[in-house]
């Protein structure tokens, strides 16, 4: 279950914040509006500031004001535009074609632009409908404007004021995140559980934990204004730090429940695991609710029990028993779980204490670990190609509507064509799998709103109770929009079916038609996600060149940072965050294509190893970092750092042959391309007398035996797609 669905934690969420946020705005802003004016004119007003809303998501200020601002200048211009035009009715079936199809190519500037084009299509077909002339056009354009800016510099002063407070919320969701990609671990623990499934799982689970990480860098990391913000500067530090500590447990799990597979001790480490998850989430919960985060769980019994596992075992390998495989393995995840518990301590201290400054950023520049957009015009020019997924999925939205109009110009009852327009819009989306699961949601939630409203109308036709009833949908709408579309579609229903009751209180119908234009726009839609239609398939070689590409940038800077090369490990953070983002992206790329038709399907189990086996080589590295860092005394350098350069050479050269299998050759990338020689893993490699040796050299096969596997997957993914 998502955190902010849980009662306990739903009511601290940046999402019921921003549902109140949007309501207390809507609502103050109708009923300042109907103190000088009449409910039309409040109506307008009140759409005015509604496209607004929809771009009032947790962002920094600046940003937040920027893309707030062209909500209102581009919704205003498309509602004078369709104004306008709408006296001429081939004129305005022209426009809204042509309107549709330019809010459509506004994704090539990403995800932030999605609820802009949402804004722009809704604003445009709630103007289709209206009969004006030049001069009502300008003073409708105007008065929606008017509600547009004045939701603006509302949001923009309440944001302002709860600066610090949106970055604690954005911060607590993250961390919720890391604990349930904790549980994901735990599991690995259980014999019940299938290995394959779970690494499914939690390879599905690090792209949702990498979107709600990089939203808490976007936030924090921008600006640092005082004592406060120094806090959650350091406790997302901590976060991180800890998310790559629970990177380094990664092991042999079969190895591990084959060895200790009639001991207690599977279930303790499950326990531990657990018990750090819901320490995680104690801190988040502190963090939501603005309290310093103390540390309550006691892992000392969980501990203790380990320990005597570890003295039954040395005792097995002191009689010559065959343990000494299963000591090794349990001995090493103790000390990383021990290694966890600590930073845990650290992230509880770190909500505790009151920091003067921030060093963590002091003389760095954060840029690399933000996201970056350009909002140029050119970039539009340049996916007006046939070839481009955005122009086709625009052309089919503008193909869609058109249709869409044309079935509701010719339906026997009053037909409003702009809410079958407004369903395709909202359900048809540039892949398929969005377009199928928002079908779903929009149809279920829309007839369970209708059967909502009936009975309000019916056996609460009281104007306070409606009153109370569109308050509530109104905050509930853009709590759920984004956390479950499915509950927002239900409330959405209710507040737009209760607004038309009590504009047109008469109309038996409503209900009805409003069911049947959605059922009409969603199957409209659902015929045209297969015109010209992108399928995940065709974006893998790039995303896998992305991924393979990434993962060289990564490995040069991680092994500088093990042989010692760097200062610090800045250099390190910033590509395996990259690494991370496009593993993220191939992930999300491949739970689409699982949603689309099997005969578009290609390459499944290969494409979901080869992340695997990337995330693999992740977590060993992490492993070797913290193996570095715990056996440090009398670390022998020279020969360690010799075991390292050889292991890079070999990685690297893996890497760069699986990137020639797509068709590139990796120049780009700046790292010692020297042939591996031999490939074993264990050339050059004498007994040293020190106690991490065995740990590297184990951790090093582990690490080329997954790179190598790279190779075969990423062979046949080429192949499967070609």
């Amino acid at each position: 279950m998502h955190y902010a669905l849980n009662l306990r934690t739903f009511f601290y969420s940046h999402y019921f914040h921003l549902g109140l946020r949007f309501a207390a705005g809507l609502v103050g802003v109708t009923l300042v509006t109907l103190q000088f004016a009449g409910m039309a004119t409040a109506m307008t007003v009140c759409i005015g500031a509604l496209c607004t809303a929809l771009m009032d998501m947790p962002s920094p200020l600046r940003h937040k004001f920027n893309e707030m601002s062209a909500s209102v200048l581009l919704c205003s211009a498309v509602t004078l535009l369709i104004s306008l035009c709408g006296p001429v009715r081939w004129l305005l079936m022209t426009m809204l074609v042509l309107v549709s199809f330019m809010a459509c190519m506004m994704v090539v500037y990403g995800k932030k632009s999605m609820p802009l084009q949402l804004a722009t299509l809704f604003i445009m077909t709630m103007s289709m409908e209206h009969d004006m002339t030049a001069r009502e056009s300008f003073i409708h354009a105007g008065l929606f404007t008017l509600g547009a800016v004045t939701y603006l510099g509302y949001s923009m002063a309440v944001s302002w004021l709860l600066r610090h407070r949106i970055k604690q919320q954005v911060l607590a969701e993250a961390l919720f995140e890391l604990a349930a990609y904790i549980d994901i671990k735990a599991d690995f623990y259980d014999t019940r559980y299938n290995l394959s499934e779970q690494f499914n799982k939690l390879v599905r689970h690090q792209s949702l934990l990498a979107d709600r990480q990089q939203a808490s860098r976007d936030l924090i990391l921008r600006s640092h204004q005082d004592s406060k913000d120094a806090i959650v500067v350091q406790v997302h530090v901590c976060m991180l730090d800890l998310y790559e500590l629970i990177l380094s447990t990664h092991t042999d799990y079969a190895q591990l429940r084959a060895h200790l597979a009639d001991s207690p001790v599977l279930k303790t480490l499950h326990d531990l695991a657990w018990k750090a998850a819901r320490d995680i989430e104690s801190a988040a919960y502190a963090i939501t609710r603005k309290r310093a985060s103390y540390q309550h769980v006691n892992y000392d019994a969980e501990l203790a029990a380990v320990e005597d596992e570890l003295r039954a075992l040395q005792r097995k390998v002191d009689e010559g028993k065959p343990a000494q495989e299963a000591l090794a393995v349990l001995r090493a995840q103790r000390n990383k779980i021990k290694a966890i518990l600590h930073m845990i301590g650290q992230l509880h201290l770190a909500s505790q204490k009151a920091y003067d400054s921030t060093p963590f950023w002091s003389d760095a520049d954060m840029g690399p670990f933000l996201s970056q957009q350009k909002y140029e015009f050119k970039m539009i020019l340049s996916h007006l190609r046939w070839d481009s997924p955005i122009f086709r999925f625009s052309l089919r939205v503008a193909m869609a509507i058109s249709v869409g109009l044309l079935v509701g110009a010719h339906l026997p009852y009053a037909a409003h064509s702009y809410w079958i327009v407004l369903t395709i819009v909202i359900i048809l989306k540039p892949s398929f799998s969005m377009t199928r699961q928002r079908r779903s949601d929009r149809i279920v939630g829309t007839v369970i709103g209708c059967v909502i409203t009936a009975l309000i109308i019916r056996y609460l036709n009281y104007p306070a109770a409606i009153l109370a009833f569109l308050i509530l949908s109104t905050v509930a709408t853009p709590t759920f929009i984004y956390l479950r579309y499915r509950y927002a579609a239900i409330t959405v229903s209710v507040m737009i079916l209760l607004q038309m009751h009590l504009l047109a209180p008469g109309n038996h119908n409503l209900i009805v038609e409003r069911l049947v234009d959605t059922i009409i726009g969603a199957a409209v839609a659902t015929a045209f996600s297969f015109v010209l239609a992108n399928w995940e398939y065709q974006s893998l070689p790039r995303l896998i060149r992305q991924v393979l590409d990434a993962n060289l940038r990564y490995m040069q800077a991680a092994f500088d940072l093990l042989q010692g090369k760097g200062r610090d490990d800045f250099a390190y953070r910033i590509e395996r965050k990259r690494l991370m983002d496009s593993l993220a992206a191939l992930s999300a790329a491949l739970v689409r294509m699982l949603d689309e038709p099997a005969s578009k399907q290609r390459a499944v189990e290969d494409i979901n190893l080869f992340i695997v086996q990337n995330y693999l080589l992740v977590a060993h590295v992490a492993a070797l970092r913290a193996i570095l860092r715990r056996h440090g005394a009398e670390l022998p350098a020279a020969a360690v750092n010799a075991k390292l350069r050889d292991s890079h050479r070999d990685v690297v050269a893996i890497l760069v042959a699986a990137l020639a299998q797509h068709g590139h050759p990796g120049a780009n990338t700046s790292v010692d391309r020297a042939p591996a020689a031999g490939g074993d893993g264990e050339r050059a490699a004498p007994a040293v007398p020190w106690s991490g040796w065995p740990l590297v050299q184990r951790r090093i096969r582990l690490l080329q035996a997954d790179a190598a596997k790279i190779i075969v997957h990423s062979e046949a993914i080429v192949r499967d797609v070609a």
